[in-house]
């Protein structure tokens, strides 16, 4: 049998990106000076001449929930992750996504363990609640009985395959915190419309409260956003991480 692997962690990668802070600034501007900006952007000249006047802008546009301007440019991320965040993120139909298959591929023996500082415990209940630390016995048997079921799982799977039946078919013992892989594509507007939900940050307009796996990929998807934009990504945090 194959080795079987054991993570509690994600993987994001920036894939390849057009995304730029003057994407923001020519595409709100067409409106007061229309072709003129298609001359300026063609000449590289407009964004970056006046920094200060172009973070206002961008800033503007953020406050009052002048949504579109921000739609103008696209990231692609490759996303290893367990399947029960990719469920979760798929909730999200403001992306393009092209996942790996069970039904065309031998799925790959690498499962989902929470890590020992994962919080374990709900207390309150649904709509107000927090997770707390478990105790050493609890992340103990989360992790015993996490690796003994996927274990077993994957056996099952092997099993089936051997026996000469269909991969969809011999999928569907698998758990859902086994790794999948997608590509997922998205512009300026619809990631901080992903993150305002899937990350809990002090100081935002809308709380909220995620699920700390998808939050880890969230996170990492915003480390690299914020490199590529760093005035719209300062003035998303500037207006209580609202998208607009």
């Amino acid at each position: 049998m194959s080795d079987i692997k054991f993570r509690s962690d994600v993987t994001v990668e920036l894939v390849r990106a057009s995304a730029d802070d003057s994407d923001v600034l020519f595409a709100a501007r067409v409106s007061t000076q229309g072709e003129q900006t298609l001359e300026k952007a063609a000449a590289g000249q407009d964004a970056g001449i006046d920094e200060k006047r172009d973070k206002g802008l961008i800033n503007y546009l953020m406050r009052d929930r002048h949504g579109s301007p921000f739609e103008h440019n696209s990231m692609t991320f490759y996303v290893q992750a367990p399947i029960f965040v990719f469920r979760e993120f798929m909730r999200h139909r403001i992306a393009s996504y092209n996942e790996e298959s069970g039904r065309y591929k031998q799925l790959d023996p690498v499962f989902y363990v929470p890590g020992s500082d994962r919080n374990l415990v709900q207390v309150g209940k649904t709509g107000h609640y927090e997770f707390l630390p478990g105790s050493a016995e609890q992340i103990a048997l989360v992790e015993q009985e996490s690796r003994t079921a996927s274990t077993h799982a994957y056996e099952s799977y092997l099993r089936m395959l051997d026996a000469g039946v269909a991969r969809e078919v011999a999928r569907i013992v698998l758990p859902l915190n086994i790794y999948s892989s997608m590509y997922v594509t998205m512009n300026a507007r619809s990631l901080m419309n992903f993150l305002s939900l899937r990350t809990k940050r002090e100081g935002t307009h809308f709380p909220s409260f995620p699920q700390r796996e998808i939050e880890m990929v969230a996170e990492k998807m915003e480390a690299f956003w914020a490199e590529l934009m760093p005035h719209t990504y300062a003035a998303f945090n500037a207006n209580g991480r609202v998208a607009p």
